[in-house]
């Protein structure tokens, strides 16, 4: 895979906290080799580790969007939610943002059934469909589209499953994480320093809890992705 550069800078990383971990007494000894220092209680990552593995990752991203795979974007707590949908819909990426449910992919058939009630109902509403039903038939579709909405919203789109996933907070979504590993689908994943970084394929260690932090680590990973499709487009 050739190296590329993606302009990633220890300074614009600094000032967007991506250097704050956790407080020493959360910790995985397993991060040991990603952390440089212990200041007032908390541990800071090594940001040239971060920066390299960082680099690692929109390389391997740009190659895969070079070749027309697909991603999935998945952060579900409130901090990374809005930058995860953000972005997805940046680099035209599938992404879930608000709950991940259990079997989304182990379980695709299911999933798939339910994406495709979600598109019937959807075209329901568009058509008028719903309206003309009676209304307390028609507040149960509603109900039940809204729920969809919410839980299936990012996926609409989705035939199949992903070629890779990437992950905002290990923990937060170690089910997808587990998932992906059990289907042996590659996985990168932004890890802090409470996190296991053995478990993803690539893992960026960074701060998950600061929205500056995510927001830097999607950008730059959604810049590789564009780039990669551009040069798809291009030479198909």
């Amino acid at each position: 895979m050739t190296r590329r550069y993606w302009n990633i800078k220890l300074e614009q990383m600094m000032g967007a906290g991506v250097h704050f971990g956790h407080g020493t007494r959360k910790w995985n000894p397993k991060m040991g080799p990603y952390i440089s220092a212990k200041r007032k209680g908390i541990h800071i990552t090594n940001l040239t580790r971060t920066a390299r593995f960082l680099s690692e990752a929109c390389d391997l991203v740009f190659e895969a969007a070079s070749r027309g795979k697909q991603f999935l974007i998945v952060g579900t707590k409130n901090k990374a939610a809005d930058s995860v949908a953000w972005a997805a819909i940046r680099a035209r990426c599938h992404y879930v943002n608000k709950k991940w449910l259990g079997g989304m992919l182990t379980n695709w058939s299911t999933t798939e059934t339910r994406l495709h009630t979600f598109r019937d109902l959807r075209m329901e509403q568009k058509t008028g469909r719903l309206s003309r039903l009676p209304k307390r038939d028609a507040a149960v579709f509603k109900r039940q589209l809204s729920r969809l909405q919410t839980y299936l919203g990012g996926i609409k789109y989705m035939t199949g499953l992903p070629d890779i996933v990437i992950i905002v907070d290990q923990h937060e979504e170690y089910t997808a994480l587990r998932e992906c590993i059990a289907l042996g689908i590659p996985t990168i994943c932004l890890i802090d320093t409470n996190c296991d970084p053995n478990l993803a394929d690539i893992s960026i260690p960074a701060n998950d809890d600061a929205i500056s932090s995510i927001r830097l680590i999607l950008n730059k990973l959604v810049f590789a992705i564009c780039e990669g499709h551009f040069s798809y487009i291009r030479n198909p």
